[in-house]
């Protein structure tokens, strides 16, 4: 959706520049790569009025939650027992495929599986 620059509150970029939610102050190049590129093809809408270049608060909001929006849409929901079945017939696969998997723990806990062609 374009901005709407009669009805939506419009700011400079350089004012932009300190209007995200965080509280961090963005850098205009940030801002331009933005504009230009986006972030995963979500690009912040902007306006060019007298040879400045111009957003609006409503712009940003648009900008924020499409990005969040694609943040979980991206994230499958697995709960344990699911990621457990999953595990159990990926191992039961590959033990029909004559590869054994053994578990075996580093000296700082972390668990690799080792897996081994049956010979």
């Amino acid at each position: 959706m374009p901005i709407d620059i009669e009805r939506e509150t419009l700011i400079s970029f350089s004012d932009a520049r300190s209007s995200f939610k965080d509280g961090r102050r963005k850098s205009l190049a940030t801002l331009h790569r933005w504009r230009l590129s986006g972030i995963r093809g979500t690009r912040l809408e902007t306006v060019l009025i007298g040879g400045a270049r111009y957003t609006s608060l409503e712009a940003i909001d648009r900008f924020l939650i499409a990005l969040n929006a694609e943040d979980d849409a991206a994230k499958p929901v697995i709960t344990a027992s699911q990621r457990q079945r999953q595990s159990e017939a990926a191992q039961d696969t590959l033990g029909k495929m004559g590869v054994s998997s053994a578990v075996v723990r580093s000296t700082k806990d972390f668990v690799a599986t080792i897996r081994v062609a049956k010979q």
